[in-house]
């Protein structure tokens, strides 16, 4: 690569770090200046400008800054997020969204630099076309056949991030502000990926909905012209409906429950298969079991008792996926890589991977 080009991508690299950690440059001279480098923001933007680069003081300096190891500046494997809608309850700076994709993309490019050393292939993701004629039904429909397609059966999901990640949809976590749930699209057009926010790891169940969530905007393929609320309750019916399938819902509760659901019954069902009670008492309403006043009546309970905030009954299972690790693990065992670069991947010192090398 010519020293104008790697000028150019060393410039990037460094306007991607900076959003990645929210800085301004002027920040980002200030940091520098307290670590006895000095260097205006106006030379730093040269820098993102491809117009000048860094020597090698400069760039362990910037590194220190940012946190991230020099091989962060000059990774091959860029990738491209794109159709990403996040999904938030609130205002959410464009800054912190800037952040948040950065992040994801950092480690969505090392998820791919992985997979590319041990030649592994992620299988498609199936697609749904919803008809604006049956548009509920058709949300059920496809979480039905996606449950068949990857074998779930009927039963409980144990793991919904583990499940994403077997059936080659990445997933990454990252701190944010309360306002911001999750979001998802498609890395180099291909490659589909859910950004999910670390709080929801405080509500499993929540955290579960929403990863599902997020899997709805991926599979289902919408009508032109619906509106973003429409989108979003038919993603909210294709979650439900992958959680607790309509045979095993009414099995539990029967076809029609003119008398309401009890607590009881609600709570037992939140803690077998790993739904909010506010996402139960939703699914109960679409498929008829209990009446609109039904629903109404638990709506006001659920905002009054504050289980908005925290809901009563606890689901024990896991949210986690370790599949990554797991792939740069397999790739030092088999000295496809060194050990400093699996630390570089998992973004460990030497001594933490040695050691979680060693445990494994």
């Amino acid at each position: 690569m010519k020293t104008t080009e790697l000028k150019k991508a060393f410039g990037e690299r460094l306007r991607r770090a900076r959003l990645m950690r929210g800085l301004t440059l002027r920040e980002v001279a200030m940091r520098l200046a307290a670590a006895g480098k000095k260097l205006s923001h106006a030379a730093l933007q040269k820098y993102e400008q491809g117009l000048m680069g860094p020597d090698s003081g400069m760039l362990i300096a910037l590194c220190e800054v940012f946190g991230l190891e020099t091989g962060y500046f000059f990774r091959q494997q860029a990738i491209r997020l794109e159709n990403v809608d996040f999904r938030k309850r609130t205002a959410f700076p464009v800054k912190d969204e800037n952040r948040v994709r950065e992040e994801a993309l950092d480690a969505f490019e090392r998820y791919l630099e992985i997979e590319t050393i041990l030649e592994l292939e992620a299988p498609p993701l199936p697609r749904y076309p919803l008809d604006v004629a049956t548009l509920a039904d058709d949300a059920e429909a496809a979480a039905a056949s996606l449950r068949d397609q990857w074998k779930l059966g009927e039963d409980a999901l144990p793991n919904v991030t583990e499940m994403l990640e077997e059936h080659g949809v990445k997933v990454k976590e990252v701190a944010a502000a309360k306002s911001f749930d999750g979001c998802s699209g498609w890395a180099n057009e291909t490659m589909p990926v859910v950004v999910l926010a670390e709080g929801l790891n405080e509500d499993l169940p929540r955290k579960r909905f929403t990863a599902l969530h997020e899997l709805g905007h991926l599979v289902l393929q919408f009508p032109e012209d619906l509106t973003k609320k429409e989108v979003e309750s038919l993603c909210h019916r294709f979650a439900s409906a992958m959680l607790i399938p309509t045979a095993a819902m009414k099995a539990r509760l029967g076809v029609k429950r003119p008398d309401g659901i009890s607590f009881a019954e609600m709570k037992s069902l939140k803690v077998d298969w790993g739904i909010s009670l506010a996402a139960l008492m939703y699914r109960a309403g679409d498929l008829g079991i209990i009446t609109p006043s039904r629903l109404k009546s638990f709506q006001f309970t659920h905002r009054t008792k504050g289980w908005h905030r925290k809901e009563p009954g606890e689901w024990c299972g896991t949210e986690r996926a370790n599949r990554f690790t797991q792939l740069v693990h397999r790739a030092a065992a088999q000295e496809l890589i060194t050990r400093a670069k699996a630390a570089e991947l998992l973004e460990m010192t030497h001594r933490e991977f040695d050691h979680s090398f060693a445990a494994a």
